[in-house]
């Protein structure tokens, strides 16, 4: 892996980007952190693993190699609110999702967080245009997932636990609703509950890069973490993994299906 990301490349139209299960954060960042900090609990834990197999797909992937707390790569660099009027963290986030502070003397300096943005940031900003413009040029149209995954439970940012499979599209914003319709079918038909646009409608990444009246069609796949790990252990769970890997593998067909006709 790289300082800034792991990227393979694949033979389809589609890219998958994995920007929070980065777990490197730099010694003189992590010497500014609390122990709460340097926990760093709101990982999507295991994603990169749990999403391997798409590399036998032909899907290209990009994986972060920092930590979001580094500074979050699916948030504006301008640092604007993508839930305004909800409790969300920022590109340098101060706090957990639990509220705990991050760094021992409370955030992060316009300064540093400028350096953040440059060295860790646009690298991989920079990584997902190119990747996106070559695959529109090669297929004439481009589909980009975001994989995250997250406690079932948060009390700070959402009531009750959320569904398993929670699609994001910016509310149809990011891509073309017969695609994004494909995909929430494929979820629907599944074991597992699903939503679409609900709590976590997708961030940065979704939002900017989706353009589907240019061909370029983006969606987040929010996923409960009790579908795949042990969520107090922290262990990844192979066989419940496995049960979950077969239906992503319907809906990244769903996906390129739909995209294709």
């Amino acid at each position: 892996m790289t300082a800034i990301y792991d990227f393979h490349e694949g033979t389809t139209p589609l890219l998958i980007s994995v920007p929070h299960d980065g777990r490197m954060i730099p010694d003189d960042i992590a010497a500014t952190m609390t122990p709460a900090g340097l926990a760093i609990p709101d990982t999507d834990w295991h994603v990169a693993k749990l999403y391997e197999f798409a590399r036998e797909l032909g899907a290209s992937v990009l994986v972060s190699g920092y930590s979001r707390y580094v500074v979050d790569l699916n948030r504006p660099s301008t640092g604007e609110s993508l839930y305004p009027g909800q409790v969300t963290t920022g590109l340098c986030a101060a706090q957990t999702f639990a509220g705990d502070d991050i760094y021992v003397d409370g955030g992060v300096s316009p300064e540093e967080e400028q350096r953040r943005i440059t060295r860790y940031w646009q690298p991989y900003h920079d990584q997902i245009e190119t990747v996106l413009a070559d695959l529109h040029a090669r297929f004439g149209y481009a589909l980009l997932w975001d994989a995250h995954s997250i406690a079932s439970v948060v009390p700070r940012l959402f009531d009750g636990e959320l569904p398993a499979l929670n699609i994001g599209t910016n509310d149809g914003g990011s891509c073309a609703a017969d695609i994004a319709e494909a995909v929430a079918d494929a979820a629907a038909d599944s074991q597992y509950s699903s939503v679409v646009n609900g709590r976590f409608k997708g961030g940065y990444i979704t939002r900017h890069y989706g353009e589907p009246g240019n061909g370029i069609h983006a969606l987040q796949l929010e996923i409960a973490q009790r579908t795949y790990m042990d969520e107090i252990s922290g262990a990844y769970d192979a066989e419940q993994a496995g049960k979950l890997r077969e239906t992503l593998r319907v809906m990244f067909g769903a996906y390129l299906d739909a995209a294709a006709k």
